[in-house]
């Protein structure tokens, strides 16, 4: 019963740090306007030739789930601290490529600081797919 439990523990945790891998392939495609409505208003933006880049930020350290507390102030983090930047490449007003840039592993993955960034996009995505089929 214990490894079923901490089989499924694994499970969601690797799920959470899956987030961020599958909005780079689902995002590619969705038009700017629906970028903005699921993701907000970006932080920067640059016009290029042929398009522009969207970024937004989450420069707040985000903690993984591994911190232990202790009486007199003792704190053991076992944790990676991370930070992220989501970065969307757009041409002709659609999503042409999406990038994460700065130190955002955790215990949950390598690119689990931009969950937050991405997860109400990836969700979008994956609901236009369905609604495609």
């Amino acid at each position: 019963m214990m490894r079923i439990k901490a089989l499924t523990c694994l499970l969601a945790l690797s799920a959470c740090a899956n987030v961020p891998l599958q909005a780079k392939r689902d995002l590619v495609g969705m038009a700017r306007s629906d970028l903005i409505a699921c993701a907000g208003v970006p932080d920067n933006a640059a016009p290029l030739p042929d398009g522009e880049v969207l970024q937004w930020r989450q420069d707040q350290q985000v903690q993984g789930p591994f911190t232990l507390k202790g009486p007199m102030s003792l704190e053991i983090d076992l944790s990676g601290h991370g930070t992220c930047h989501f970065v969307a490449r757009l041409r002709q007003g659609r999503v042409a490529q999406v990038e994460y840039t700065g130190p955002s592993g955790t215990l949950l993955g390598p690119y689990s600081a931009c969950r937050p960034l991405v997860l109400a996009c990836e969700r979008q995505a994956r609901l236009s797919l369905k609604s495609d089929r």
